[in-house]
């Protein structure tokens, strides 16, 4: 019954130069990806978090340093499982070019499919196991650590989150390229006993109330859907 916030890096000198960066070592924030760090940091300073886990890339360290500043006491656990898809020989390349590579159609039209060239290339199927079975674990430890209302985040990047989103919302992998994952969005995503309940997807400006916990609940709410949609959020 944990709460999970998904939350991609910022803005990266890759992203705004077009370049796939993958598991490029050096890769950081550009000046507006700071920006956007601090501005999550800002939205996020009254929602209690119970740990933190980071892909060991330095874009999702340096976005979750921003996000922490001020917030030392709260862990942070580096995982392999979460950090970026291994794009293999496509990695450092332009998207331009790679868009007309014959492997593109299929990483936009069956993504199950794809697997990226090179003795370092993964297949996105092999990415979105390794990070369900990363997130899913974690939270079953935090629960068992914090409670069943802690909030915890994970600091990914775009693909490994909207695989993520879409073993959510219990879409096929192939269905996850309908999925939206911006710089710093966050994605949440409620995790109960029945189901996962996608609380928000790729938010960017929102009201993080909904982030914070509710001890109110009942553990028959917090694992049933509300018919008719029920009253939405209210913890100001």
């Amino acid at each position: 019954m944990t709460l999970v916030l998904l939350i991609r890096h910022g803005r990266t000198t890759a992203n705004s130069s077009g370049i796939l960066a993958g598991w490029t070592k050096g890769v950081r924030l550009d000046e507006r990806g700071e920006q956007q760090a601090g501005e999550l940091a800002k939205r996020l300073a009254e929602v209690p978090l119970s740990a933190v886990v980071s892909s060991p890339l330095e874009r999702c360290r340096q976005t979750s340093d921003i996000v922490l500043a001020g917030r030392e006491s709260v862990p942070v656990h580096l995982d392999e499982r979460i950090g970026e898809c291994r794009y293999g020989d496509w990695t450092g390349r332009p998207l331009a070019e790679l868009a007309k590579e014959p492997l593109w159609k299929v990483v936009q039209g069956h993504p199950s499919a794809a697997r990226f060239p090179g003795p370092e290339g993964e297949s996105m199927a092999d990415m979105s196991a390794r990070a369900v079975a990363a997130v899913r674990e974690w939270n079953t430890l935090i629960a068992a650590e914090y409670g069943p209302e802690a909030v915890w985040a994970v600091f990914s990047h775009g693909d490994v989150i909207k695989a993520l989103a879409a073993d959510a919302l219990g879409l096929h992998l192939d269905q996850f390229q309908r999925i939206t994952c911006d710089p710093c969005s966050v994605t949440a995503v409620r995790y109960t006993e029945m189901r996962p309940f996608v609380v928000r997807l790729n938010d960017v400006g929102g009201d993080p109330a909904p982030y914070k916990p509710a001890p109110e609940r009942s553990p028959t709410a917090d694992a049933d859907a509300a018919v008719g949609g029920g009253a939405g959020a209210d913890n100001a």
